[in-house]
């Protein structure tokens, strides 16, 4: 029989009392180092918010919403089912991803005063008229066209998100853009 013996690690209370302490890894090669929970929550990073992060929420919900001029026209213009099924997917997602961001922004950040004109991948006014006008398998070759290259200015806003931003929740969904609009890529280039 084993018996403990000079194990005296404080009283019941005290112990029941003390709040857990958090092991923080050290660098490479470094010891890790015990924290308390207050001087844990001290540590963390900064994940509040900035200038990259707002701009970002904000150019994405105008450039969804473009994603999804172009999405509504293929049900009636397109020929090709792959390219209806890809709309009606992307028309799925992105809707309630619009909605989403619209109330991240109420919370966290000014919508007014960007130009969404200039941001990667969007089609031109003139483009969007010429896609609005084709049928048949003219419109799946420009909605394919038009939709990779914007799928890859998205791609392009996420990849800068990560690096300019700090919020984490805008960094996942940075990553799922990324993540999902690559794959799409790929399929549309094998659909072209």
């Amino acid at each position: 029989m084993l018996a403990l013996t000079g194990c005296d690690g404080g009283s019941a209370s005290e112990s029941a009392s003390a709040a857990p302490s958090v092991i923080a890894p050290g660098a490479p090669g470094e010891k890790a180092t015990t924290l308390s929970q207050e001087e844990a929550a001290k540590a963390l990073p900064d994940d509040s918010p900035n200038a990259a992060d707002v701009t970002y929420v904000t150019n994405m919900i105008a450039h969804h919403q473009q994603a999804l001029v172009m999405t509504a026209l293929a049900d009636t213009h397109a020929s090709d089912k792959q390219v209806r099924g890809l709309a009606a997917r992307i028309d799925a997602a992105q809707g309630p991803e619009i909605d989403v961001m619209e109330a991240w922004l109420k919370t966290h950040g000014d919508s007014h005063g960007h130009d969404h004109s200039k941001m990667p991948g969007m089609a031109t006014e003139a483009q969007l008229a010429a896609l609005r006008q084709a049928r048949g398998a003219e419109f799946d070759r420009q909605f394919l066209r038009l939709m990779i290259t914007h799928h890859l200015g998205a791609v392009t806003m996420a990849t800068e998100v990560l690096t300019h931003g700090r919020n984490v929740q805008v960094g996942e969904w940075a990553n799922e853009v990324i993540a999902q609009q690559s794959a799409e890529i790929a399929r549309m280039r094998a659909m072209g």
